[in-house]
């Protein structure tokens, strides 16, 4: 290596370029493809070289600036051609890779990047190329734009490369936004907002010199990028890769690779330790020791405290400590977390009265119908978290709750090619204050005792007969209503009848747990009985889906304003509604009457 290696905290080329230099061949990644057996695996000098080889061979026909978008499966390959596209001064475009089984529902999704971005040249690897071409065959925006296989790259290309004229304020990325309330957006992260996150990560969630990570997060997301793969560069520390569909799969999978592996370090959406809880039998928890972790961060999605302490108490027995389950918050707007538990602290939950949570107000409370929340905790480094409330855009007052707003080093420099919404939603001023300016977030959430604690977002907001309810405290309650509902595939939202906000529940069931003809009855009570007596609120609209039919973005958030078009216009998803005004409606066709036949 001639070059010479700038401070690591300039770029990201300069970070993996210095810990080639300091960490040699030591282990950097090994991909777990079942969860346990390694089938591939690459030190940090040999990434540092691989990304010098791709990163020659993009530069003949690419120049930089140009937008790639990278179409990987879960592994190593996802990482080369990353740090390739940085390495060669393009601009990366993590996305799901497309699944021939799920081609209808991703395809919107991938023709708004790839029209948005304009995207110059997409790679992939392996069999997933094939899938990839034919997916952009029925794209308009991919017309005519070159796939490649980061394999073919060739490694007699490293001598070609010439470090790029790359600035900390220049773009590195762009992290597509889930598209949860509206169309996917491209924020544009720099190699200053990652590196100085990514520092305030490691010193936050206690990443040492002897650390392992293991995470099964996707690689297009905000969370398993950043913490999942580049916190572990920076901290010279080897990181272990699943696919998420290993833990989807079976989730002790994971679980025994933190064990295996003896890991410190992994991270999960609240969803992923409910499964935990279900899936994982006592006697498989026995062989388990999960005494070394740090800490599992929790967050992409509201933390349940039931499911917190459910984990906790599960895994106990196995050696996890409580203060190694890190509730955190954060957004892809601030490149990834805002605030979390500190893993020297177990976790946090404070009730608060239902009702004047409803009128935007946090006031503590023991009464039986409180509601829990769960901490998440104080934020990174120097972030500035003001509550501020969204209409006066004044701040509110202590015990108020508002829209969180954030200012920091961490805040990207906006959304590509909106400067409005860019304007909006990055350049945010407080009224009367000097402060700023602000990334407004569009979550509301309150401070109490020095902790952020996040109680829903303003767009899901369920307002019915001008009350306020949290579409993730029905979504909970009506998951314990009948044991044939599927956890975790339930979704609250709203929708108008009679020139009012009703309420509407879409719902996945078990498996074989109910014959729609005998038992719907039953359920539709239970579901209508469990609001009405937790939120005081009548239930006036219910669709049963088929399972893996409930609206998600590629993230796995719920995307509840999709569900109110299963009453316009029912699709094959649907396998029955039922509305306060018509009654029952079952699809006609008798493959779908039933549950119990799918």
């Amino acid at each position: 290596m001639s070059e010479p290696v700038l401070s690591p905290d300039r770029s990201l080329v300069d970070l993996l370029r210095h810990q080639a230099l300091t960490r040699g061949d030591s282990l950097a990644f090994a991909f777990l493809e079942d969860g346990r057996d390694e089938v591939d695996r690459i030190g940090f000098a040999g990434l540092d070289a691989e990304a010098r080889a791709i990163a020659g061979w993009l530069a003949q026909r690419h120049a930089p600036g140009e937008r790639v978008l990278l179409l990987f499966p879960a592994g190593i390959d996802f990482v080369r051609a990353f740090f390739g596209c940085l390495y060669a001064g393009l601009i990366a475009i993590p996305a799901p890779a497309p699944e021939a089984s799920r081609r209808k529902r991703t395809l919107p999704r991938l023709q708004a990047i790839a029209r948005d971005a304009e995207v110059t040249l997409v790679m992939s690897t392996g069999e997933t190329l094939a899938l990839v071409r034919e997916t952009m065959a029925l794209l308009p925006a991919l017309a005519g734009v070159r796939a490649v296989d980061v394999r073919d790259a060739p490694a007699g290309a490293a001598a070609d490369w010439r470090p790029p004229a790359v600035a900390s304020g220049d773009v590195a990325y762009l992290q597509y936004t889930s598209g949860s309330t509206n169309d996917p957006k491209g924020v544009m992260l720099s190699h200053g907002n990652v590196l100085h996150h990514c520092s305030d990560l490691r010193a936050a969630c206690g990443y040492g010199p002897d650390s392992v990570s293991v995470t099964w997060l996707p690689n297009y997301h905000d969370y398993g990028l950043i913490e999942g793969i580049i916190v572990p560069i920076q901290n010279g520390t080897p990181c272990h890769i699943m696919s998420p569909f290993a833990f989807l799969k079976r989730p002790l999978a994971w679980l025994r690779a933190l064990s295996s592996l003896r890991a410190t370090h992994g991270q999960g959406p609240n969803f992923a330790f409910d499964q935990c809880v279900r899936r994982v039998r006592p006697e498989q928890r026995a062989e388990l020791d999960l005494s070394r972790l740090v800490a599992l961060g929790n967050g992409a999605e509201p933390v349940n405290p039931e499911v917190v302490e459910a984990f906790i108490a599960a895994f106990a027995p196995c050696g996890l400590r409580p203060e190694a389950v890190c509730p955190a918050y954060g957004l892809a707007e601030a490149t990834l977390m805002m605030s979390c538990r500190r893993p020297s602290l177990p976790p946090r939950f404070e009730s608060f009265d239902a009702r004047a949570l409803g009128e935007r107000r946090a006031v503590a409370s023991e009464a039986p119908d409180a509601r829990r929340i769960t901490s998440c905790g104080a934020a990174l480094g120097a972030i500035d978290i003001a509550i501020v409330d969204p209409d006066t855009r004044r701040r509110c007052p202590p015990g108020g709750i508002g829209e969180i707003w954030i200012a920091d080093a961490c805040v990207a420099l906006g959304y590509w090619k909106r400067p409005e919404d860019s304007r909006k939603a990055f350049a945010a001023r407080i009224a009367g204050d000097d402060a700023g300016p602000y990334l407004r977030t569009g979550d509301l959430g309150f401070l109490h005792e020095g902790e952020l604690f996040v109680s829903g977002r303003i767009k899901d907001l369920i307002i019915v007969a001008g009350a306020n309810h949290y579409p993730q405290d029905i979504e909970w309650t009506v998951e314990r209503a009948h044991p044939a509902i599927r956890a975790g595939h339930v979704a609250a939202a709203s929708f108008t009848a009679g020139g009012e906000e009703r309420l509407l529940i879409a719902l996945e069931l078990e498996r074989g747990a109910i014959s729609l003809d005998s038992d719907r009855d039953a359920l539709r009570a239970a579901v209508q009985r469990s609001v009405s007596e937790a939120h005081e609120v009548p239930v006036h609209g219910i669709v049963l889906l088929r399972r893996a039919s409930l609206p998600k973005t590629a993230s796995g958030k719920i995307q509840r304003h999709a569900c109110e078009g299963f009453l316009r216009a029912p699709e094959e998803a649907v396998l029955a509604v039922w509305t306060f005004d018509a009654g029952w409606h079952a699809r006609p066709t008798p493959a779908v009457l039933s549950v119990a036949e799918e």
